[in-house]
């Protein structure tokens, strides 16, 4: 049986209408975004609910076996390198309990956004392309697709027309900014809506970003 992900929260003072399920990166924790949510300063009136789950510890390659908050395995960041497939899609199918849990609790699928930074994106985005009911959209910052030759013959029809928004750093020295831009051209030749944005920070989040963000979810949940 799939691991059942703990999580953090934060809720509307009205009834929550939406959801945004927000994965950390790689070695960080479930609160490490939760400070974004009052910059982000969205309509009370959209009732969104904020969850952030916790990735489990787990031996990463990358650092030297030691365990850490990870989501999947990394054996390095470079384009073209090894991926944990069996890893991936097992937290593929641990964020798909997370999303099913807010449906059964009232939440349309289609107003349910994944979010997610570094290697928390790359999961929102695997996840969100075969999901199998229509989500509201994804967010990919700092991050990359993985298993991206798998996604023409696995992605869901019901989400083909997925608003996602990825962003990145010119000076991102962990991450290089190749991987998202061969990302985003990627689902576009598979004829997904993707806006790509780039901005002038290392491997991080910054005001202007945080501000685009704002607009793009109060589009998607409006």
């Amino acid at each position: 049986m799939v691991e059942k992900l703990t999580y953090l929260e934060v809720n509307p003072a009205v009834l929550p209408r939406a959801c945004i399920i927000w994965l950390h990166g790689l070695g960080a924790n479930a609160d490490d975004f939760m400070p974004l949510v009052p910059q982000l300063q969205l309509p009370d009136d959209l009732g969104i609910r904020f969850v952030f789950p916790q990735a489990p510890d787990r031996a990463v390659t990358l650092n030297m076996g030691y365990e850490m908050p990870a989501w999947y395995d990394i054996t390095e960041l470079t384009l073209g390198s090894e991926q944990d497939e069996v890893g991936i899609r097992r937290a593929q199918q641990q964020l798909d309990r997370l999303i099913d849990n807010e449906i059964k609790h009232g939440i349309a699928s289609n107003n349910i956004v994944l979010a997610g930074f570094s290697q928390g994106g790359a999961l929102a985005l695997h996840t969100a392309l075969r999901f199998p009911r229509p989500l509201a959209g994804v967010i990919a910052l700092s991050s990359y697709l993985p298993l991206a030759d798998f996604v023409a013959a696995e992605q869901n029809k019901v989400n083909q027309d997925l608003p996602i928004f990825m962003a990145h750093g010119f000076d991102d020295m962990i991450l290089p900014l190749a991987a998202a831009e061969i990302s985003s051209e990627y689902l576009t030749r598979l004829n997904y809506s993707v806006v790509f944005k780039t901005y002038a920070m290392a491997h991080e989040v910054c005001f202007a970003e945080i501000t685009d963000i704002s607009t793009w979810i109060q589009r998607v949940l409006s």
